[in-house]
């Protein structure tokens, strides 16, 4: 009989991962702090400053620098760095600019508890633009229907149906996604890709033996704004680029370039 995993909230923590001066830093650390089940909570930065020196102390969070930053400029150095300054077996990596529900923490705990070896743990979204949350907005809507074969718990651990679910494009919120280290590559992120960082992180972890364990609820609000880094890459070309060069991972190239035509019609929404 395989062991099941039991998880309690001294396993989990947020990890923020800051960078420069967010106006939207405050907000979405007052979201970790107040959940309903309270986990830890650090902060990790490659751009150090006086503000988020003090933000930290207000609130009284641990602040962790990444040095190696200097000599390897990529978000995939800091993503890696803020999984390893968490010592718990649950991690989540904040984005500085979102907000977490407040039972966020609690419904990844309950859908985590009773797995067998669990890979990652995602919940579905809303986005929050100009002030205003919403969910009922056509791009959410497929993605929500990209991932519906994964409802089923018995299907977290299907690796043909990840693979089938991500070959159409990367429907799985990133900053809703909570990771369990032991099961995973020792290098979670690697370095090169700028938008589609995640996408090949899930594609990776989509041929290992675990659970893709999802919260079929809203527990998180991803923010959209005008000088966020994915509308900054989706107004240029690299996020086209490393779109195909996903999609190839998964079809011949005149069906890879053909889905990513239409993928980037979708993608489109993100810019205000």
């Amino acid at each position: 009989m395989k062991k099941r995993e039991y998880f309690t909230a001294k396993d989990h923590t947020f990890t923020i991962c800051a960078y420069g001066k967010s106006e939207y830093i405050e907000e979405c650390i007052k979201s970790v702090i107040t959940q309903n089940v309270r986990t830890n909570v650090i902060i990790c930065t490659s751009t150090p400053s006086e503000y988020l020196d003090l933000l930290a102390k207000k609130y009284d969070i641990p602040l962790f620098i990444n040095e190696e930053r200097k000599y390897n400029s990529d978000i995939a150095t800091d993503w890696n760095f803020a999984i390893s300054c968490a010592k718990t077996r649950l991690v989540t990596i904040a984005h500085q600019d979102d907000l977490y529900k407040p039972d966020f923490a609690k419904e990844v705990l309950i859908h985590l508890n009773g797995t067998s070896r669990p890979l990652i743990a995602y919940t579905d979204y809303a986005e929050l633009r100009n002030g205003k949350e919403v969910s009922n907005i056509r791009n959410l809507n497929i993605k929500r229907i990209m991932l519906f074969p994964l409802r089923p718990r018995f299907m977290w651990s299907s690796k043909f149906m990840r693979r089938r679910s991500l070959s159409f494009g990367s429907a799985i919120c990133c900053p809703s996604v909570t990771y369990v280290p032991e099961n995973l590559p020792k290098q979670l992120f690697i370095p090169g890709y700028k938008g589609g960082i995640d996408w090949q992180a899930w594609e990776r972890f989509s041929k290992l033996k675990g659970e893709f364990v999802f919260v079929n609820s809203i527990q998180m609000v991803h923010r959209i704004h005008d000088d966020s880094e994915t509308t900054a890459l989706i107004n240029g070309n690299t996020r086209t680029e490393e779109d195909f060069a996903m999609f190839c991972k998964f079809w011949p190239k005149p069906i890879a370039r053909l889905i990513e035509h239409f993928y980037k019609k979708g993608e489109a929404s993100n810019n205000l």
